[in-house]
């Protein structure tokens, strides 16, 4: 079994950054994909953006693209999110996820393991 902590959430001024950071333990072998997730309240769980580690090949959400960066440490297993020029749209529980069983990476049902989510959330 898997188990993810994520840190880094907080209270950020729009405009501003966050770096959102999640790491693996136990059964960490099997971890190669490692992902964020965001859930906004009333929204459906959206796709932020996945890496793998070994190569650091990196997918993005649409709500990423252009102002989010994911970085992986594979000796570690940890995933990081760098989000720059936040906007109040941004408000949410990030969630990191890990070992998708498809290739289906933007998709949350693919996800084996997930942690408890970090709330970040973005004033006017």
């Amino acid at each position: 079994q898997v188990q993810l902590v994520e840190s880094g959430g907080g209270l950020v001024q729009a405009g501003g950054s966050r770096r959102l950071s999640c790491t693996a333990s136990g059964r960490t072998f099997s971890v190669e994909t490692m992902a964020w997730f965001r859930q906004a309240p009333g929204k459906e769980r959206e796709f932020v953006a996945a890496i793998r580690l070994s190569g650091n090949d990196a997918y993005y959400g649409d709500p990423a693209k252009g102002r989010f960066t994911i970085a992986g440490d594979k000796a570690k297993k940890s995933v990081f999110l760098q989000m720059n020029r936040l906007k109040p749209e941004d408000t949410a529980v990030y969630y990191c996820a890990a070992d998708p069983t498809t290739e289906a990476l933007a998709a949350s049902y693919a996800y084996r393991s997930w942690g408890q989510g970090t709330q970040v959330t973005v004033s006017p």
